[in-house]
C-alpha cells in the first residue's frame, strides 16, 4: 500500500494535551526536529499560545476534549486534510493532579474525571489513529506515570487510570504488531512549572532535597521525557513494543525509610 506523504515529507505526529506540561515539551522538542505536530487540547487559551509559538505549515492546533468520540473524530479528518499521513501518536492527554481525597467519599463523576481523560481518551485516538498508523508503520506512546507503579494515600482515581495505560499497552502491542509499535513512557518528578499557558507559567524553583531525592540529584524536564519520545518514535527503536519506561531521576528505585 502506497504511504501518503505530507507536504515536505516530514514525519507527522498527533500530541493529545500538547498545550502545556509535558505535551508541549513534547510538541516543541519534536517541531524543533522538523516533525510536523498536531495537538489535541481542551483548553482555548493555551492552545492559542501554541499557535502563536509555531508556523501553521507545522503545527497543527485544535481545541477538544479526548474523551469527546465525535471531536476525537473530527480531529483526525482535520489531521488527514492537513497532512494526509500519520507516524506517531503520543497519548499524553489527561488531568495531572493525582489526588482524589478519600476513597470512600469519592463521587462516581471524579472517578471518570481520570478514567474519562486518560484511558478512554487513548483508546478513543488510538482507534481513530491505527488506519493511518498501518499505512506508515508508525507507533503509538501511551504517557502513563511511575504512579501506575507505586502509590501515595488518596490518588486512587488517577493510578487507576495510569495503571490502565501500562495494560493497554502491552494488549494493543500484542494485537497491532508487527505494523505498529505500542509503548508507554512512565514519568516522574517533571518540572512544568515553565510549560504552562501564560496565566499559570510559573519559574522552576526546587529545594536541596528536591534534588537530593532524586539518584540523578536534580527533577526532570520535559526535553527528559520527549527525547525518550522520539528515540521511542524512530527506527532504532524497532525491536522494542509492548514496554513501559519509567523516566524519573532514579525515584522509583531509591529505598526510602521513614525516621
Amino acid at each position: 500500500m502506497s504511504i501518503p506523504s505530507s507536504t515536505d515529507n516530514a514525519r507527522v505526529a498527533l500530541i493529545t494535551g500538547g498545550a502545556q506540561g509535558i505535551g508541549r515539551g513534547v510538541t516543541d522538542y519534536l517541531i524543533a526536529r522538523d516533525w510536523r505536530v498536531a495537538i489535541l487540547d481542551i483548553d482555548a487559551d493555551a492552545i492559542e499560545e501554541m499557535r502563536e509559538r509555531h508556523d501553521s505549515t507545522r503545527l497543527l492546533a485544535i481545541t477538544a476534549s479526548v474523551s469527546d468520540e465525535a471531536a476525537v473524530g473530527d480531529a483526525f479528518k482535520q489531521l488527514e486534510n492537513w497532512q494526509g499521513r500519520l507516524d506517531l501518536l503520543v497519548n499524553n492527554a489527561g488531568p495531572a493532579d493525582p489526588y482524589c481525597g478519600p476513597l470512600e467519599s469519592l463521587s462516581l463523576e471524579r472517578w471518570h474525571h481520570w478514567l474519562d481523560n486518560h484511558l478512554t481518551g487513548a483508546f478513543l485516538c488510538s482507534r481513530a489513529a491505527i488506519p493511518l498508523l498501518r499505512r506508515t508503520q508508525g507507533s503509538i506512546i501511551h504517557m502513563a506515570s511511575t504512579r501506575a507503579l507505586q502509590s501515595e494515600p488518596e490518588s486512587e482515581g488517577y493510578a487507576a487510570s495510569k495503571g490502565g495505560l501500562l495494560a493497554l499497552t502491552h494488549a494493543m502491542a500484542t494485537s497491532l504488531g508487527p505494523n505498529i509499535r505500542v509503548n508507554a513512557i512512565c514519568p516522574g518528578w517533571i518540572e512544568t512549572g515553565d510549560h504552562q499557558k501564560a496565566a499559570n507559567r510559573e519559574a522552576p524553583s526546587h529545594s536541596d532535597i528536591d534534588r537530593q531525592q532524586h539518584p540523578v540529584g536534580r527533577v526532570g524536564h520535559p526535553d527528559d521525557i520527549a527525547a525518550l519520545v522520539a528515540f521511542l518514535a524512530g527506527p532504532e527503536a524497532g525491536f522494542i513494543t509492548g514496554q513501559h519506561f519509567p523516566v524519573d531521576g532514579g525515584m522509583t528505585r531509591k529505598m526510602i525509610y521513614a525516621e
